[in-house]
């Protein structure tokens, strides 16, 4: 089944490659959406595939790239939208 997962990641999380550390894993697993910094430091994602490529997407933004320090992960389920790639939003 093919759902699509809005994630707030926190912690440090901004000037770490996580965006571009996010897409490539995106990429490999076949997953569309996309990823921004926020303002309040946070990193959000909204990202679509099914269910067991979203889960390992999942456990990725729980560990995120090696300088990155997670702190918490907010999962929830959304509408699907229907994502054609994976980008990186400035």
């Amino acid at each position: 089944m093919v759902k699509h997962l809005n994630i707030t990641v926190s912690g440090k999380v901004q000037g770490v490659y996580f965006r571009d550390s996010t897409k490539a894993v995106a990429d490999q697993l076949g997953i569309k959406g996309f990823i921004i910094n926020q303002a309040d430091g946070t990193v959000y994602c909204e990202a679509e595939g099914a269910d067991f490529m979203l889960d390992s997407f999942v456990d990725w933004c729980e560990e995120g790239p090696e300088r990155a320090e997670v702190t918490g992960v907010v999962v929830t389920d959304a509408e699907m939208k229907n994502f054609s790639n994976f980008l990186v939003k400035k």
